[in-house]
């Protein structure tokens, strides 16, 4: 599946939702509408908009309208927000293949940057008409869960006693709290049945952990086109499910050996090949490609109430894409 049908299909609605983030963005400052300008042009796969729009459509009854298109822009504002602030946290020099904000002119834009693009998504929010204090207090919620999900990262990476519960609620709050406040948001703006808010709000859930599990098995994948090197997350002392999975098939000792070769990486950072391979030659990919499946499939299985439409089809083959993609 090609994200260019989708939007292609989406015509109108996915024109509108652009302009609503052109215009939510824009700036008589030149040296901000530059740097806004380059950022959305290496926006990615705009993968909750998208998501966004197509649950409005499909839960919706009629034709879509500004509120819609208000709280789609706000997904992708809100998401391309924290990454220019993960940036700074992760003292990250790439993204998307291409060197970050902060690597070209200092942390302090990049978060500067970053503050600007979450205002924008707030005020995006601020402007809803239909059902705006759902709206509003679903982004709210969402920001509060990025931010703890980011300090309880921080913190387990500094003692390297990660578990995968830890992990699950780490990724629920850095990705699929995402997913899940842009579907549910897409359904209030058309005024949708509680059942279906709840179906979508699983269905997302689902599918962002699904994401984010593949992005994780990235770092261990040689050859995947993702922007930045294999074992990268090694480097920032993240233990994600893959190395997750492999641990949970060797014995004590060597969990305890592994573990601290990971929290010392900085110190020793040719430590990281010696992890990689670890993790491969334990089962640690496949591990984590059997728990992908999984989540995946628990999104389809949340829509299946939804009425049939294109759309609904579209969320299906979203939940596979996040599986086989290879960016």
């Amino acid at each position: 599946m090609r994200l260019e049908q989708i939007r292609a299909y989406l015509g109108e609605d996915w024109t509108r939702t652009v302009e609503q983030m052109n215009t939510a963005l824009s700036s008589d400052i030149d040296l901000l509408n530059g740097i806004n300008d380059s950022i959305s042009a290496n926006s990615g796969k705009q993968l909750r908009p998208l998501l966004s729009v197509l649950i409005g459509r499909c839960c919706g009854a009629g034709p879509l309208g500004p509120d819609s298109y208000r709280c789609a822009a706000a997904a992708e504002l809100l998401h391309n927000a924290t990454l220019l602030h993960d940036d700074v946290a992760d003292s990250s020099d790439r993204r998307r293949g291409r060197p970050t904000l902060s690597s070209l002119m200092g942390s302090n834009v990049s978060v500067l940057v970053g503050d600007y693009w979450l205002v924008k998504a707030v005020e995006c929010v601020l402007n809803t008409e239909c059902f705006s204090e759902k709206i509003i207090r679903g982004f709210a919620r969402t920001l509060a869960l990025l931010a703890e999900g980011e300090m309880l990262q921080l913190e387990k990476a500094a003692k390297g006693d990660t578990t995968e519960e830890d992990y699950y609620r780490i990724i629920y709050n850095k990705t699929a709290s995402l997913f899940e406040s842009t579907a549910l948001t897409a359904a209030y703006a058309v005024h949708a049945e509680e059942s279906l808010c709840e179906a979508v709000a699983s269905y997302a859930v689902n599918l962002g952990i699904a994401f984010q599990i593949k992005d994780d098995i990235f770092d261990y994948t040689p050859g995947a086109q993702i922007g930045k090197p294999v074992g990268a997350d090694i480097l920032e002392r993240k233990i994600t499910l893959p190395l997750l999975g492999a641990l949970s098939n060797v014995d004590a000792a060597r969990q305890k050996e592994i573990r601290e070769a990971v929290t010392s990486i900085q110190d020793a950072p040719e430590g990281r090949d010696m992890i990689v391979e670890f993790v491969r030659e334990n089962g640690g990919i496949e591990y984590a490609q059997r728990k992908l499946r999984e989540y995946a499939t628990k999104a389809i299985e949340a829509i299946e109430a939804l009425p049939q439409s294109r759309e609904k089809e579209y969320l299906v083959e979203l939940a596979g894409f996040v599986g086989d993609r290879n960016s």
